[in-house]
């Protein structure tokens, strides 16, 4: 039974090392669009005094959030083509997970969670296919948001941290390949 599991394991891990590195091919081809969901915050939700500009109200990065996202950084800077604009969420965990790995960013509204609106959901979720749709630039665009927007958009989850890259289909973004930062 033990052997069975430990081959499980190193199937999965091989699995994941391989979607990494295809990734990472992707990545050093430039003019790819890559949707990172926040580095590592503990929690689940946001606090009931939440507020968007307060980031002591907020779900903050941990201390291995911080160094996740310096490790995001120092990796695309060192494997991928140059990221040519950041936008983020407004939310302080993906500001400071942008700031940390890349420098600098934008805000785009619309990278925020989801609205539970479904006419105001329909409209942001447009806008960022909308910005993806018109980006033709050489280097990486890079949006930075949360688990939630990333589902969304791709019908799957991400990992806190992890890289997406994707091209836009009709409706929603098809998953090209992945980058897992642990």
């Amino acid at each position: 039974m033990l052997r069975i599991s430990t081959l499980l394991l190193l199937i999965a891990l091989t699995g994941a090392a391989q979607a990494t590195e295809s990734g990472w091919a992707l990545l050093r081809e430039g003019g790819h669009v890559v949707l990172i969901r926040s580095a590592m915050a503990p929690g689940t939700g946001e606090p009931h005094n939440f507020e968007i500009d307060k980031c002591r109200t907020q779900r903050n990065l941990s201390d291995r959030g911080r160094q996740q996202a310096r490790k995001i950084g120092a990796l695309i800077a060192a494997r991928a083509a140059p990221v040519e604009l950041v936008l983020t969420s407004r939310y302080c965990r993906t500001r400071e997970t942008a700031r940390l790995a890349f420098g600098d960013s934008e805000d785009f509204t619309p990278l925020d969670p989801p609205s539970e609106d479904e006419d105001e959901r329909a409209v942001q979720i447009d806008a960022i296919l909308q910005k993806i749709r018109d980006y033709s630039g050489s280097g990486n665009l890079i949006l930075v948001t949360h688990l939630e927007t990333i589902k969304v958009l791709t019908g799957e989850p991400a990992r806190e941290g992890e890289a997406v890259i994707v091209r836009p289909d009709e409706e929603k973004l098809h998953i090209l390949g992945r980058i897992i930062f642990n």
